[in-house]
């Protein structure tokens, strides 16, 4: 993350990482270029905070893509996975992300978002009426939800031109 510059817009990313690898893979068959993204967002502003949300399964494929994330500038939290009695599964971070984004939001000038989650799209209202921000959201055409996406300052639809 950058030293913040006056008069540049300061913009803080908070990444669904779960949301975005399954949308991704299910939609296009393929990973999303984090690098990419990062390098376009970077020509708007300076990021000053830039958080990738995930799911900790300890294995190494895993654990190279987190290095990854962190390479590129991304602080990587990570919740435990969690399997149920039944078999299901557990593990998103809606409420951590959530928190951040409601911590950060009156330092920037910027929230994006990267998820399709529509439970998000309250959090997106208002943090807009709250601090008069301006809220990015990037996800995959058909797989984020409206309300989200109505909610959004600008709706950014994922495709090829973010994708590995």
């Amino acid at each position: 993350m950058s030293t913040p510059t006056p008069d540049v817009a300061r913009i803080a990313i908070f990444v669904d990482v779960q949301n975005i690898y399954y949308t991704t893979r299910d939609v296009y068959q393929r990973q999303f270029n984090y690098r990419t993204l990062w390098q376009r967002i970077s020509e708007q502003g300076d990021i000053v905070y830039a958080t990738a949300y995930a799911i900790h399964r300890g294995d190494d494929q895993q654990h190279k893509f987190q290095s990854a994330l962190k390479h590129i500038g991304f602080e990587v939290k990570l919740k435990p996975y969690i399997t149920r009695k039944d078999g299901s599964a557990k593990g998103d971070w809606d409420v951590g992300i959530t928190i951040d984004v409601l911590a950060m939001a009156p330092n920037v000038d910027t929230v994006i978002i990267l998820s399709g989650d529509g439970d998000f799209d309250l959090l997106v209202q208002a943090i807009k009426s709250k601090y008069q921000i301006s809220v990015e959201v990037y996800g995959v055409p058909g797989l984020t939800a409206k309300s989200l996406k109505d909610a959004a300052s600008i709706y950014h639809a994922i495709g090829a031109d973010l994708l590995i």
